[in-house]
């Protein structure tokens, strides 16, 4: 569990911002990599970073042993030691990257300088000297352990530590020809940031090489940094554009020398999401997705000679999904395969029988094998026994807002069956050591504060009495904050929704609603986790002070309620989701305790968009809106997300004039706040000039706050965020006062 009491979660696409006190682990597959630790490779211990060193804590007796002590982490000539944000082992574990200096590139700080230290000879040396400083990128070993690869200035280079010889094997990397990484768009909406794989026998690498030199560019403008303005230009493909140009080559160390794959299609129509060497093999297994992401093939690829096959197709009349284990927006993120049979298959999901669920897809011809089977959604795999033949994955068959561990035989002749605590009801998470012996669970509902514990697999029982959740679960349960329930519109479609009503609260008396909205299939916010009901940007407590909040997840969200559910929104982003929204709220009018006069919505990105259209398409039912960072013109966001929902602009334009909010600005009635950061790289400030020209134009009386070079979050800058909630408290206790009445 990290330290921090406030978390913002970032999705794909459309950023939403929750701020919770959930800090809840993230399960990788085929990674080691989890929250604040790091599970060894023999899966028997697990590494923390404490007070700048490197900490091994043996299980199950949790005993801990400095591996790198301040003393091995200061540099020659130095009096202090490195910083370092991150770290990885090579495969024997005897060698360790440690990652300092970091830079923010676009979401994440993927960029820095890169130290090894050997702790077989005690030497702490420093990778990529020659080239810039804090501009390595994703550095990682051989599987030999003898080499270690890197980017820089959108090059690929592998380096034999020690030795100080840089060898690069691409040269011609520039802005917007890119080796080993990615573009802008290919990062926000595939979570694709490392952009080359190692060969099993440590001879070759595989990268991507991504041609953005003919996506336009748009151009941010500083204009506080110096007297004169700044421009800061961006390769971004707006919906309609035609992507970036992407191919996949392997480069031989030896000679440095790329064969290209041979993958059919367009490069500059289709994308490649996925590719990986197949374990013990020189060939390579790829996933393409074409252009509106509604077909995707996999093909296998020969590393020698580029010939590509393909071995699996899938087609949806929306959109096909991308599952992607894991965190997206960890530092260490990569979209693996999950072999089988000793990789003579892989793990797959699909939703082509209506339901999220999981496959074995062979590699060899053999038919597919469902593996999970019902009318549910699996929501995440977090482990595979390949020697029992087991699979556990996240699900909750009965409760959408909630989450449960599953196991099932990988063949797919089991039932699934429920793993966690049948009496802990709420939102779990795992994630297991490498040998699948140990477990980390965490769990939280929205009255049990989160809290973890290690589990022995086999029994399921934590390693000590002292952290049993379920021995501490009277001590972690705090007075219930908000009511679940679910309500049912005029076209019949039931929502689940939370609600916080006000301290003392008199059902004789009437009550101001403030509605926090995202509706997109980026996010849900309808889930029973801890702290998720706290709007973090009023100063005060809102309950206090005599406010009803609430949230609703409609059609169109990403809630485990099928295909259906999630694939309805498909070319109508701001239709459907809003009718659901409206219908809902008139549904909560008709409460007696409810004040029609005082109805208030907010959001942020994605939710702002949405609360722009409540306020414009129902304007009889939201009287005051709080919207941040929003989308007012879906033609001005990106291609990859917009394209994925909506579909292409040059064959459906009437879907992308419907759903934006500024075709209903004219309608506007109550009381608007708009806020947005004039340096957002994600939803462009553009979208707030655009939407004021349309208020102005028909004299809608609005109020206004733009934050000059803030990018999406706006967090940048001293005083912004007290700034903003104190804009956004006095905004909303002045429009939609709080209090019975």
């Amino acid at each position: 569990m990290f330290n921090s009491e406030i978390f913002i979660k970032n999705r794909s696409g459309l950023k939403v911002f929750f701020i919770t006190a959930v800090i809840m682990f993230v399960t990788l597959v085929a990674s080691s990599q989890v929250g604040d630790i790091r599970w060894s490779a023999d899966g028997n211990s697990y590494y923390r970073i404490e007070k700048n060193e490197l900490i091994q804590y043996t299980l199950p007796d949790n005993k801990p042993a400095v591996i790198l002590s301040k003393q091995q982490l200061t540099p020659a000539g130095d009096t202090g030691p490195l910083q370092f944000n991150y770290y990885s082992f090579s495969s024997d574990q005897q060698k360790v990257l440690l990652f300092t200096n970091t830079k923010r590139v676009w979401r994440l700080n993927s960029k820095g300088d890169y130290w090894m230290f050997d702790r077989k000879t005690g030497t702490l040396s420093q990778l990529g000297k020659t080239l810039p400083a804090s501009s390595l990128m994703f550095a990682k070993f051989s599987p030999d352990g003898n080499s270690v690869a890197y980017v820089s200035g959108n090059n690929i280079y592998v380096e034999e530590p020690g030795t100080s010889q840089i060898k690069a094997l691409t040269t011609n990397g520039s802005v917007t020809f890119i080796n080993g990484t990615f573009d802008w768009v290919y990062e926000e909406e595939f979570a694709c940031r490392d952009g080359f794989r190692w060969s099993p026998d440590s001879k070759k690498i595989a990268y991507w090489q991504i041609d953005a030199s003919k996506i336009r560019k748009f151009y941010l403008i500083n204009n506080t940094d110096s007297i004169y303005s700044r421009v800061i230009p961006i390769e971004y493909p707006k919906v309609g554009e035609k992507p970036s140009s992407c191919r996949v080559g392997v480069v031989t160390l030896a000679d440095s020398k790329t064969t290209w794959l041979n993958i059919p299609g367009d490069p500059s129509q289709n994308y490649l999401v996925r590719v990986e060497f197949i374990p013990s093999t020189d060939n390579l297994l790829i996933q393409q997705l074409n252009r509106k992401q509604n077909s995707s093939k996999l093909y296998i690829s020969e590393a020698a000679t580029g010939n590509s096959r393909v071995i699996e197709e899938e087609s949806d009349n929306a959109w096909v999904d991308i599952y992607q284990p894991g965190n997206p927006y960890s530092i260490d993120f990569t979209n693996k395969f999950i072999w089988l049979n000793e990789t003579k298959s892989i793990l797959w999901d699909s939703e082509k029988d209506g339901w999220r669920h999981l496959y074995q897809v062979s590699l060899e011809g053999k038919p597919e094998i469902l593996v999970t089977k019902g009318n549910w959604d699996f929501t995440d795999i977090t482990y595979v026994d390949h020697k029992k033949g087991f699979v556990y994955f996240m699900a909750s068959p009965d409760n959408a807002t909630q989450e449960y561990l599953y196991r099932t035989r990988i063949d797919g002749k089991g039932n699934a069956e429920l793993v966690s605590q049948p009496s802990l009801k709420g939102t779990h998470s795992y994630s297991f050591s490498p040998n699948g012996k140990y477990a980390v669970h965490s769990f939280s509902n929205s009255f049990i504060r989160p809290s973890r514990e290690f589990i022995t697999v086999a029994n399921l029982k934590p390693l000590t009495k002292k952290e049993s959740i379920i021995a501490r679960v009277d001590s972690l349960k705090v007075k219930p904050v908000a009511e679940f329930f679910k309500i049912k519109t005029v076209d019949s479609v039931e929502m689940d929704g939370w609600i916080v009503k006000p301290l003392n609260f008199d059902p004789t008396k009437k009550y101001p609603v403030v509605f926090y909205v995202y509706t997109e299939p980026a996010e849900a916010t309808v889930k029973d986790a801890y702290g998720r009901f706290r709007n973090f940007l009023y100063l005060g407590d809102m309950a206090k002070d005599g406010y009803i909040y609430i949230s609703l997840d409609n059609r169109g969200t990403p809630a485990p309620k099928g295909a259906a559910w999630r694939k309805s929104i498909y070319r109508k982003i701001g239709q459907i989701n809003i009718h659901d929204q409206a219908m809902a709220a008139k549904e909560i009018l008709k409460w007696n305790f409810v004040d029609p006069d005082r109805i208030a919505v907010w959001g942020w990105s994605g939710g702002g968009s949405a609360t722009l259209n409540l306020m414009f398409q129902y304007p009889e039912i939201y009287k005051t809106g709080i919207a941040i960072a929003a989308v007012a013109n879906e033609l001005t966001y990106d291609n990859i997300y917009q394209e994925r929902y909506m579909g292409l602009p040059q064959e459906n334009m009437e879907d992308y004039v419907k759903g934006s909010p500024i075709t209903y600005a004219k309608n506007l009635k109550g009381n608007l706040l708009y806020i947005h950061g004039t340096g957002d790289d994600n939803v462009h400030y553009q979208n707030a000039e655009m939407l004021l020209n349309e208020l102005i134009k028909y004299n809608k009386q609005f109020q206004f706050m733009a934050y000059p070079n803030r990018t999406h979050g706006i967090s940048e800058g001293e005083g912004t965020f007290a700034h903003l909630s104190t804009l956004y408290t006095s905004y909303l206790k002045k429009n939609c006062p709080p209090g019975a009445k």
